[in-house]
């Protein structure tokens, strides 16, 4: 199933995407996509329904972010050894975690905002897990079974406050609307490999990142089961898995979004985002 929720900003009906493209509408069944939707139960309920017996949703939509009530966005950093590289740091032993303020998050057509004064903000396109299952110490062998589905995701960061100012990565990727995810959350069953998905990202029609998941240093599962070895991972939390190379940061000269710049990116089976830069 392809999840959504669609409609005004702050005023979004859960709902998914049809066989031709079309949203249909699920707020008959549930009030929302939340975590408790997204359990194996929750899920198997859904799918029972017919589709075509779900209310169409005329026209296009807009789309929000897919999950709402989301705990917690745990980002993996460095997660891919050219991007590393790129930005002149080694290859981590252990997956690298830093956090992301949930008041970042944002839909997958909504206007990304430079904060004031920013100089260097910069693009990161992801794939992100979304958690149905409650996670405590779980083996690798069994981590994606705590998977509810999975999302693109652009992890912007504003490198000046990333770098420069106190050393703490969370300042710079925490910005309004500096986590665009969307356009759908895919569920697990629907994913034959989460390790073998291409992900890009174009600004201004011009390619900057092309990669595959399957170049990750740490796998999907991996990374779920090394997460709930240091915190709870609780239904609709979101883990962003790393980006490959080709972020302005890495460039030479470097390259950062200015106003009035047009960002698109997607991941294989899992849709695009189409995003207008603008100033705060």
């Amino acid at each position: 199933m392809k999840l959504v929720r669609y409609g005004q900003k702050g005023d979004e009906k859960p709902g998914l995407v049809d066989g031709d493209g079309a949203v249909r509408d699920l707020s008959g069944l549930v009030p929302d996509i939340t975590g408790d939707v997204l359990s194996s139960n929750g899920l198997k309920a859904l799918a029972a329904h017919s589709v075509k017996d779900l209310p169409l949703v005329e026209g296009k939509p807009r789309l929000g972010i897919p999950v709402t009530g989301i705990g917690k966005i745990i980002c993996i950093g460095l997660n891919y050894s050219d991007h590393a590289k790129e930005v002149g740091a080694q290859p981590p032993t252990e997956p690298v975690i830093f956090m992301k303020a949930t008041s970042a998050l944002t839909g997958p057509s909504d206007d990304i905002k430079l904060p004031k004064g920013s100089s260097r903000t910069d693009w990161e396109v992801e794939l992100a897990v979304v958690i149905g299952e409650k996670a405590s110490y779980v083996s690798e062998e069994d981590a994606l079974n705590y998977v509810a589905g999975y999302s693109a995701f652009i992890d912007f960061s504003e490198r000046d406050y990333q770098n420069k100012r106190g050393g703490q990565w969370t300042k710079g990727k925490s910005c309004d609307t500096f986590a665009p995810l969307g356009p759908w959350l895919v569920t697990r069953d629907a994913v034959v490999d989460p390790q073998r998905l291409g992900l890009w990202l174009d600004v201004d029609g011009r390619r900057k990142q092309y990669g595959n998941t399957e170049l990750m240093i740490f796998g999907v599962a991996h990374i779920v089961s090394y997460l709930s070895h240091f915190m709870t991972l609780h239904p609709g939390d979101v883990i962003a898995t790393g980006t490959p190379p080709g972020v302005g940061h890495g460039m030479d000269p470097p390259e950062y979004l200015r106003a009035g710049n047009r960002l698109e990116c997607g991941v294989d089976g899992l849709g695009n985002q189409n995003h207008f830069v603008v100033a705060a």
